[in-house]
């Protein structure tokens, strides 16, 4: 592989930009977990609506809009000279709707569930697109202040930092939902979330980035449109890759229905659902940077494997299980089954690619599973409602296994970009 000769030059800021990402994927992982969406947001709902479908829609929002837009904005974004002003500029949006959420909280619920429900949503939908108009410019901005061969220690070692501050919010939101009443519980929940929302995006605004031109073919709409189809064409592995996601979206669909299940059917107490929210989180401590520097140093696609038998494994027990307490087993393989869908997911997609078309590859690699992760929730909700939660659970058993076997018979290798070794230079005194 051809190294760009920016890479010298990101080299020499490589440690500022890894440390300050690793802080600002930290706080970002503080203010999610006090309104998570698997725990927190399912049971702020819940108490407006018994349908499962609705509740299932939350991850559903949350992934298909941080999903969705990223190929309509892919064109756009490797036509940037820098991609820090547009990630500062996009991210706004999938922060600004959490004040919008303590709004809602707050005031709404004298008008009844169906206004809070609905402006509830509208935030959500909000917040979930904000995500995805910002995720191509991020990851191109991250795989380009990065350099290739510390791609996976340093997902996996955000992915840790936002674990270990998630784990923290975690246990703070339980502690707030335990001493105070509605709706003063959930109204607090999202404004810490606003204000550490906030302090996340001035520490982003503190990368270091180069300036340089985008790649020469994907400078037009019309050639970046052509190569998003010779992709598609020609790139048989990339297309098994696709599949292999999607199906992951169906591994892990129970996770959303985790808490409300030990809630409502097993007596679990809010107290222990913050501590299971902190295992979930305090597994991906450990596990990221240890599965992010295997994918460096050995084969990401056996570590993909690796999650998605955690995802079966997690799905498996929650089916069994006889009370609350074999939640903790469930949420803790559930913390290594995320490593799979998000960490491994971002990583393995830079893989496939030279940089020339990274924006196209990420784009493809994130919208064309969106559907997936729309109807996922809704399949899995469906199941809750006219069956049992453990049929919801069940479904994401075979969602796991038929992933598994895509991965281990149809996906091979991708070339390993990762492998690349650049020295850092030393940094100067001033940007």
């Amino acid at each position: 592989m051809t190294i760009d000769t920016n890479q010298n030059k990101v080299a020499q800021f490589f440690k500022h930009n890894f440390i300050v990402n690793l802080f600002e994927g930290g706080f970002f992982g503080l203010a999610i977990s006090i309104s998570s969406y698997q725990t927190i947001l399912p049971l702020f709902i819940s108490s407006y609506t018994n349908s499962a479908i609705l509740i299932g829609l939350i991850p559903a929002i949350h992934s298909a809009g941080w999903q969705l837009p990223q190929l309509f904005f892919a064109g756009q974004v490797s036509r940037q000279l820098r991609y820090k002003p547009m990630v500062l500029a996009m991210t706004a949006h999938e922060r600004i709707p959490f004040l919008g959420l303590a709004i809602t909280a707050f005031f709404l619920p004298r008008f009844g569930p169906n206004v809070v429900l609905l402006f509830a949503f509208l935030m959500l939908s909000w917040q979930g697109l904000g995500g995805g108009v910002t995720a191509i410019a991020w990851q191109s901005l991250m795989s380009k202040v990065i350099i290739p061969n510390r791609w996976g220690i340093f997902f996996g070692m955000q992915g840790s930092f936002f674990s270990l501050f998630g784990a923290i919010g975690a246990v703070i939101a339980g502690y707030i939902l335990d001493k105070n009443d509605s709706p003063f519980d959930f109204t607090l929940c999202f404004l810490i979330t606003f204000v550490i929302m906030v302090l996340s995006w001035v520490i982003l605004a503190m990368t270091r980035e180069f300036e340089s031109l985008p790649p020469s073919k994907n400078h037009s709409s019309s050639e970046f449109r052509t190569n998003l189809f010779r992709i598609l064409s020609t790139d048989k592995n990339f297309r098994w890759y696709l599949i292999g996601r999607m199906l992951t979206s169906f591994a892990v669909m129970g996770v959303a229905f985790y808490t409300v299940y030990a809630v409502k059917n097993l007596g679990v107490s809010l107290i222990s659902i913050g501590v299971m929210t902190s295992i979930l989180f305090g597994i991906q401590i450990i596990a990221n940077p240890i599965l992010g520097w295997l994918g460096d140093h050995w084969n990401r696609r056996v570590v993909m494997i690796f999650g998605l038998c955690a995802a079966v494994g997690s799905s498996f027990l929650a089916i069994i299980a006889q009370n609350g307490d074999w939640f903790y087993i469930v949420f803790l393989l559930a913390g290594i089954a995320n490593i799979a869908s998000w960490t491994l997911g971002i990583t393995m997609t830079l893989d496939f690619c030279s940089e020339e078309d990274r924006p196209a590859y990420i784009g493809l690699s994130n919208t064309l599973i969106a559907p997936a992760n729309i109807i996922a929730p809704f399949i899995g909700g469906w199941l809750a409602d006219f069956a049992s939660y453990q049929s919801t659970f069940l479904g994401s058993v075979i969602g796991g296994i038929a992933a598994i076997l895509v991965f281990i018979f149809f996906v091979k290798d991708p070339n390993n970009h990762y492998k690349v070794e650049i020295t850092p230079l030393p940094e100067p005194e001033h940007p």
